[in-house]
């Protein structure tokens, strides 16, 4: 069973994504959450992108806000809604929104 856990807002961290045992689901990036991908802080990435075990952010979201692809870190696999509806029928068992 895989579990996605979208995640929607712009953060350093959830305490409902701090509470899941990382590497045991893979993430979404969605909304204003796509910050996350490619905003540095101190020269570090943010920490949310060390929780799934893969990482995805959605390409539709990276583009509304501006942000560059190659501003988006090498361990986050952008997908488009197409990617992302392929992921929600064949990947995921379960998906929780946070």
């Amino acid at each position: 069973m895989k579990v996605g856990v979208f995640l929607s807002e712009h953060t350093k961290s959830n305490d409902t994504l701090d509470r899941l045992s990382a590497g045991s689901f893979d993430l979404v990036l969605v909304q204003n959450a796509v910050y996350c991908s490619a905003l540095k802080e101190n020269g570090q990435k943010s920490p949310v992108l060390g929780k799934g075990q893969k990482v995805y952010a959605l390409s539709e979201d990276i583009a509304a806000r501006g942000i560059e692809p190659s501003q988006v870190d090498s361990s986050v696999t952008v997908v488009t809604y197409d990617g992302l509806v392929d992921l929600l029928f064949n990947e995921f068992s379960k998906t929780i929104w946070l």
